[in-house]
């Protein structure tokens, strides 16, 4: 990744981080499913009037806002709402690179290595850890909702980039506008009309001020910048630097919430954010004419097949070429055959094995 977009990535980490932090505070003035459809709401209005049309089928726009804006988000909320920490929450939720390579698997066609199921196997035993504490010292539930969005968080990530949406800001407008009318309607169905007019009522600037950040900073600029880069890279390449959320996330939570960390759960966020790493891992690639005089250059091979021959042709039709029209015996004997694997017409094939690391 280009430096200026690995800057983007830990800036995007930060804020999501902080964020966890933010809606704990919020969940103080709103109910969960209200919360989250004034997120989406400020995000969308009036940003939806001032950037042009998401220019993608519209069925992206759907899919990425039911299972991004309604599905993680109410998720997280609510589970955040029923006693799920928020430093716990930032740590748990990156669990959602496991399902990215899942699913990237199965609909990107981006097979995992072993190293990386052998990093999905630890991420999950870190799970299990922190699950293990959870159950004794909060509420399970609130967890298992938690895992539960990370996996919908796995499926927008991996419609976002089979969308792969020119411009990602417009479209992250446009997606915000979906999950509005069905997270209302689910609040008004469960939490009641009461509670929600009440807290708009008294809504405050404190209030005011988390609904802003959640909606501004992390879902217009956070989530169009995390489109724009799994548009521009693997879902596998992008997904490594949410390893960033949860320092950023649990930082924040113990210095305003003071929120403790337990044995159990440092085990777990080193099992978690071990097994992430060794699931994100990019494999080595080489595509094209590029990739092959690369590798034959850090193999310190020289490129035999001229600007004029594409990478991969041999070099002795060009060999016998020039003995048919050299004068005298030379034209008529025949090249004596050579041993494989010393011959210079061998590097292109050589060049053309793929990487032990792909």
């Amino acid at each position: 990744m280009r430096p200026a977009h690995i800057a983007l990535a830990v800036l995007v980490a930060a804020a999501w981080g902080v964020n966890f932090t933010v809606i704990e505070v919020g969940l103080d003035h709103f109910p969960p499913l209200l919360f989250c459809a004034l997120r989406f709401l400020v995000a969308a209005l009036p940003a939806v009037f001032f950037v042009g049309p998401p220019k993608v089928a519209w069925r992206w726009v759907l899919g990425v806002g039911l299972a991004l804006g309604v599905a993680k988000f109410g998720l997280l909320f609510i589970g955040m709402h029923e006693g799920m920490p928020a430093g716990l929450s930032s740590l748990v939720l990156q669990i959602q690179a496991v399902f990215t390579a899942l699913f990237a698997a199965v609909f990107l066609a981006e097979r995992p290595t072993r190293v990386r199921l052998l990093g999905m196997g630890v991420a999950l035993a870190g799970i299990a850890v922190a699950a293990a504490d959870e159950g004794t010292s909060g509420p399970l539930l609130g967890f298992v909702l938690v895992i539960a969005a990370a996996a919908f968080w796995g499926v927008s990530n991996v419609l976002t980039r089979k969308a792969a949406p020119p411009d990602a800001l417009a479209f992250m407008v446009w997606v915000s506008l979906v999950p509005v009318l069905p997270l209302l309607g689910l609040s008004l169905m469960f939490e009641g009309a009461d509670p929600d007019l009440q807290a708009l009522a008294r809504i405050d600037w404190a209030g005011a001020g988390t609904i802003v950040y959640v909606a501004w900073v992390t879902t217009v600029f956070g989530f169009g910048v995390w489109g724009f880069l799994l548009r521009t890279y693997d879902a596998s390449a992008v997904a490594p630097f949410s390893l960033l959320v949860p320092v950023f996330g649990m930082s924040s939570a113990a210095l305003v919430l003071g929120e403790g960390i337990s044995p159990a759960r440092w085990l777990a966020a080193a099992l978690l954010v071990g097994g992430v790493a060794l699931t994100s891992l990019p494999a080595a690639r080489w595509r094209g004419a590029r990739g092959q005089r690369a590798l034959r250059a850090s193999l310190g091979q020289r490129d035999a097949s001229g600007p004029g021959l594409p990478l991969g042709r041999s070099l002795r039709p060009r060999r016998r070429a020039a003995a048919a029209d050299a004068p005298g015996p030379e034209r008529a004997a025949p090249a004596a055959p050579e041993p494989a694997g010393t011959s210079a017409s061998r590097t292109p094939s050589t060049a053309s094995r793929p990487s032990p690391h792909g």
